[in-house]
């Protein structure tokens, strides 16, 4: 059984496919999820267009040229600039909330890769 899962994610027409541990994987879609339900609290201009978590496979094998697999944390550590780049113009909640939500699955992404390192 494989320790990973795949989301497929979708913002306007374009799809986003994302490798995550599986044990993490819900915590990717309920952060998604949250994300876009405080999206439109927020005051600042520029907020990103975030994608729609679509779903989640037990295995993927991209066939169509164009589409890449992301790392899940490097997908995560996208998602933490963006959002703290609007830090500068905003600390109220729920942005300091939301930066909170993504740092803390950034930590625990960082420790479970630097473990499947340490057993390979």
């Amino acid at each position: 059984m494989s320790n990973k899962k795949y989301a497929l994610l979708q913002r306007n027409e374009q799809l986003e496919f994302v490798e995550m541990p599986s044990t993490h994987m819900y915590q990717l879609a309920a952060l998604n999820q949250r994300l876009h339900k405080e999206l439109d609290k927020l005051t600042v201009s520029g907020i990103p267009a975030l994608p729609y978590f679509i779903a989640e496979f037990e295995g993927l094998e991209i066939v169509r040229p164009g589409y890449e697999l992301q790392h899940g944390l490097d997908y995560i550590n996208r998602l933490e600039q963006t959002f703290a780049a609007l830090q500068q113009q905003e600390k109220q909640y729920p942005l300091v909330s939301l930066l909170t939500e993504i740092r803390a699955l950034q930590a625990q992404l960082e420790q479970w890769y630097e473990e499947e390192e340490e057993l390979a």
